[in-house]
């Protein structure tokens, strides 16, 4: 087993010591975090008072502290040797990413983002349906709460489209045009932002923590298909369109075209299965170690999102 400890104790921090807990994969040795408030809540872990104590005696660390930290902490545990999980964004600068990067890379550690939603099963079940979208739209509304308001709503909940999006264009953004409004915060709490990328898709992005309601929801448009995915509700839908041949159901759905071909309209709801996204990350986590395989989530990946999130940032401001 994986001897893992937890740096930052706070909402996602005490869900990921809960899972590491139960976990076959992971032996959790404690966590540390300089709010010793926090211990009160947590009394079944054991709690280090000196942080390089609990690095010491891990093979792996969690590092869920405010993202300010991210890379000072992850620093410390990569050049002890320690493989990283760290949540998202990755790091606060580019500059920070780029190191731990070469940091990790020279002392050879698996390091992992924790963009969850690449685990979220409406999307899993669909990776292998979403080829070449042309046209992306994602829309991420949460209603406000005070924790993550240390950084931007692009880098709190806009990041989490940037690295699926990401992860489905294999291509380099070109253009960028983005707005922002400060209605809380001091920096954007409602952005959108369009991307277009060197092989023509476009994606636009909407993000806002300000909103009346929670809303997770990217559809994909791409040659001949429609696709929907609900991130918050775990459901999918699928319109494909396809040339007509003999249909027997007089109940099809046929359209049809400006050239005067008939195309057939199919529907489909893919059976998402119910997941611990979360969970799912720790596994993957643990194999990419045990098996010295890289992470579905990759340092690299993290660094590729927080790219194109504080390209975004640039053109609000």
């Amino acid at each position: 087993m994986i001897k893992v400890g937890v740096i930052g104790v706070g909402h996602l921090g005490s869900i990921h010591l809960k899972l590491l807990k139960e976990s076959i994969y992971y032996d959790l040795i404690g966590c540390f975090d300089t709010n010793k408030n926090v211990s009160k809540n947590n009394s079944e872990f054991l709690f280090f008072d000196n942080i390089n104590d609990l690095i010491s005696s891990i093979d792996a660390a969690f590092i869920c502290i405010n993202t300010p930290n991210h890379y000072k902490i992850a620093k410390k545990c990569i050049e002890n040797s320690k493989h990283v999980f760290i949540e998202k964004p990755i790091t606060d600068t580019v500059d920070q990413a780029i190191d731990l990067i070469n940091l990790s890379n020279k002392n050879k550690i698996k390091g992992q983002v924790g963009h969850v939603e690449r685990f979220n099963s409406a999307f899993t079940c669909l990776t292998d349906i979403i080829i070449n979208p042309k046209f992306i739209e994602c829309h991420r509304l949460a209603e406000f709460n005070p924790r993550g308001n240390d950084v931007s709503v692009i880098l709190d909940l806009m990041i989490h489209d940037i690295d699926i999006v990401l992860s489905l264009v294999k291509s380099k953004p070109k253009t960028i045009n983005a707005n922002g409004v400060c209605v809380i915060n001091n920096t954007p709490d409602i952005c959108n932002a369009r991307v277009e990328f060197e092989n023509g898709c476009v994606a636009n992005f909407t993000a806002s923590r300000i909103s009346l309601k929670n809303l997770r929801k990217t559809r994909f448009f791409q040659s001949n298909a429609y696709i929907s995915v609900d991130f918050l509700e775990k459901k999918t839908e699928i319109v494909q369109i396809e040339n007509v041949k003999n249909i027997d159901d007089k109940y099809a759905m046929v359209i049809e075209n400006s050239d005067g071909k008939k195309k057939q309209i199919f529907y489909n709801n893919p059976d998402v299965k119910e997941n611990n996204a979360i969970l799912e990350e720790h596994n993957s986590f643990a194999k990419s170690i045990l098996d010295d395989s890289d992470p579905i989530v990759s340092l690299k990946d993290g660094l590729n999102a927080l790219k194109l999130a504080h390209e975004i940032l640039k053109k609000i401001k």
